[in-house]
């Protein structure tokens, strides 16, 4: 019986650790020029990468957040620079945003890329299944 109830606990322990390592896909928005929420939202995406390596995560940038990647001025860049070449992040600022700020790729955080347009890709990323944080205040 003893035997039975250990057989037990490990099937039981085993699976809850298996239903917290699956995989998952996950994209955070960013749009409040708050550099507070880019400090915030970089330390999320970083703890989510580094805990769950197997699965995916984006950060999408786009309207008031522009700054949050802006190679010269992110408060969150030293956090933003450690992490954009994990295998698992990718961090995205939408063209359109860049356009207003009058701004081009020459200016963001190195590795960062663009989408043509943020809430697209937010919504693309949702119809495949991905879940959604928004960030800010």
């Amino acid at each position: 019986m003893k035997n039975l109830i250990v057989v037990g606990l490990t099937l039981l322990i085993t699976n809850i650790s298996y239903a917290q390592e699956k995989p998952i896909k996950v994209v955070f928005d960013v749009t409040s020029g708050n550099t507070d929420v880019h400090k915030s939202a970089a330390r999320h995406l970083r703890l989510m990468s580094e805990s769950y390596p197997e699965s995916e995560f984006e950060m999408v940038i786009y309207s008031s957040a522009y700054s949050m990647v802006d190679n010269n001025s992110s408060a969150a860049g030293e956090t933003l620079r450690k992490i954009i070449n994990n295998d698992n992040v990718s961090i995205v600022v939408c063209e359109n945003t860049l356009k207003r700020n009058k701004k081009g790729k020459d200016d963001l955080i190195p590795g960062v890329t663009t989408v043509p347009d943020g809430i697209y890709e937010i919504i693309a990323k949702q119809q495949l299944g991905w879940g959604y944080i928004k960030e800010g205040k």
